[in-house]
């Protein structure tokens, strides 16, 4: 028979490498060449999105914006939560500062602050030291707006109050000397 002599194709197209620039996700995180850490990036926040359902407890270390719905308890400590334009939230939430855009069924402990924007709406009890709800926003609660920090009581203060000697103290509340 009959043999003809063929000369070995390549089967693969050779392709240049992309410039470095052209990787935006690795200069973004702060990662060289060597997949070695430049420099820390800010957190970015995280998403829940729309159609995602959460029954239980959710909690973290960085920015949360929720757009789908969660049911039970949400703790972000250090961190800001935003509850979007289509989210329903029935939770207790304890966080850094909070920002309604949505619906919350549930009460909101905020370190810093919580703001109800236009068309958000909360129905529950908020503790924080500032409370903004804009025009167009639907609340139900009570709120609590505590100091950041408590003042000292050592000070001669009653309940927060500096004792001065001029102002009167209501009768059976006590004195501290």
């Amino acid at each position: 028979m009959w043999k003809r002599e063929e000369t070995p194709r390549s089967a693969t197209v050779p392709v240049s490498p992309a410039p470095i620039e052209s990787q935006p996700s690795m200069v973004s995180r702060g990662i060289n060449q060597n997949g070695e850490g430049q420099r820390p990036m800010p957190n970015e926040p995280m998403s829940i999105g729309k159609s995602i359902v959460i029954k239980g407890e959710v909690s973290g270390g960085e920015d949360l914006t929720i757009e789908g719905q969660i049911e039970g308890r949400i703790q972000l400590r250090d961190h800001v939560l935003t509850v979007g334009t289509s989210a329903h939230v029935h939770a207790h939430v304890v966080a850094k500062s909070i920002v309604v855009l949505g619906r919350v069924t549930g009460d909101l402990t905020a370190h810093e602050k919580v703001e109800i924007r236009e068309h958000g709406s909360v129905e529950g009890d908020i503790v924080a030291p500032r409370v903004a709800i804009a025009d167009g926003a639907n609340f139900r609660g009570s709120i609590d707006m505590r100091p950041a920090e408590a003042p000292s009581t050592t000070d001669g203060s009653v309940d927060g109050f500096k004792r001065d000697g001029r102002t009167p103290t209501p009768s059976g509340a006590p004195v501290s000397v």
